[in-house]
């Protein structure tokens, strides 16, 4: 089975994928890189579970591996989740047991966060659109067009002392990449409300960072990796604005933020 290299943010993953190929490359694009500083080694099992049935996953571990069972997936990882052998169901399995174990990975090397939001591009700045369920991420994302997307469902974030940068999301929910694949500085973070009229208010930093625990992607199991996401996020909030975006269903909203 030959082996395929991936760009996730500016990380090199090698799959070796045992499954359906097809299966694959409907999830993902490969990149045609055979780089050898790989980041994340992940192969890839079929034939595991049931379908989709609820979002809790299991975590256990023991002195070689951390485990993450969903109905319809299984995580084996080492425990910093360089070498990993993923057994799934079908594609949503496999898109989730990545997602899972690429945030589980950007956190242990305090890398960054994948958080749930769409993003867009507008004079070479990233907007992150976050908010709970149904808060109108991908709305936000479809009005933003033709602007460049670089998520719609989980964007990636590097987060730095000297500065944070947004990458292109292979995690996508309805909308497509629109190919634009420079790493881009982030402007600011928009917290999603529907409304009638837009209005656009800054947040003070703790409770913008408060806001911000819930929309990042991560299966806490660990109390370290959780006050690397705590440090991780101060970070953020004190390198960019963060704001509450009480939006109507149309472009306007852009006039308030750009």
């Amino acid at each position: 089975m030959t082996k395929k290299h991936a760009l996730f943010g500016n990380l090199i993953v090698c799959f070796e994928d045992k499954t359906n190929e097809q299966v694959f490359y409907r999830t993902f694009q490969i990149s045609p890189s055979n780089n050898e500083l790989t980041n994340l080694n992940v192969t890839i099992l079929d034939g595991y579970g049931v379908p989709f049935q609820d979002y809790y996953v299991q975590i256990s571990n023991d002195t070689k591996k951390i485990y993450f069972r969903r109905a319809d997936y299984l995580i084996e990882a080492s425990h910093d989740y360089a070498k990993a052998t993923i057994h799934v169901h079908d594609e949503l399995a496999l898109k989730h047991a990545l997602m899972n174990l690429y945030s589980s990975y950007i956190v242990y090397h305090n890398w960054g966060l994948l958080i749930h939001s769409s993003c867009a591009i507008e004079n070479g700045k990233a907007h992150i659109f976050a908010g709970h369920s149904g808060a109108g991420k991908s709305t936000a994302a479809r009005l933003s067009q033709p602007r460049n997307l670089l998520s719609d469902e989980a964007t990636i974030v590097k987060i730095e002392e000297d500065g944070i940068t947004v990458f292109d999301s292979p995690f996508r929910s309805e909308l497509q990449s629109t190919g634009y694949q420079q790493p881009t500085p982030l402007a600011g973070i928009e917290l999603l409300h529907q409304a009638e009229i837009n209005s656009l208010e800054k947040m003070r930093k703790p409770d913008a960072l408060l806001s911000l625990m819930d929309k990042v992607f991560y299966w806490s199991h660990d109390p370290a990796e959780t006050q690397r996401i705590m440090g991780l996020l101060r970070i953020l909030v004190e390198k960019v604005p963060v704001y509450e975006l009480y939006f109507r269903k149309d472009p306007t909203f852009w006039e308030l933020i750009s």
